[in-house]
């Protein structure tokens, strides 16, 4: 997926690729996510599939539940997606920053290489 650090930097239109790549990737992920919720928020909480949209979109975002929930089902399964919300925060920020982290560090050992060779 990326580059040996033996390899050249890779050009500019092929990491704005790479990046678009990854963004499709995140989105993925929070649209998969968003589906689990809204569909536990339905099947435990028997929401509107808006209102289930909606509480799963601010639990997701970090915002917290927008309607009371009345059933234990319901409180259990919005403290549940309230943790895996977090973990996808967590795992969406890396597949987004990962290209840029990975250019910035093959930059620097080219760099680095590079300067190891003109002192031989």
């Amino acid at each position: 997926m990326f580059e040996h650090k033996k390899e050249s930097l890779l050009s500019r239109e092929a990491f704005i690729l790479r990046l678009l790549r990854h963004g499709g990737i995140g989105f993925a992920i929070l649209g998969l996510a968003l589906g689990i919720g809204v569909t536990g928020y339905r099947w435990a909480e028997d929401m509107s599939w808006m209102d289930a949209l909606v509480n799963a979109s601010m639990i997701l975002g970090g915002m917290g539940p927008v309607n009371e929930l009345h059933t234990t089902g319901g409180k259990i399964f919005a403290s549940f997606y309230a943790l895996f919300s977090g973990l996808v925060f967590l795992v969406v920020i890396g597949v987004l920053l990962a290209p840029i982290f990975h250019r910035f560090l093959h930059r620097f050992h080219l760099e680095e290489t590079s300067d190891d060779q003109a002192k031989d």
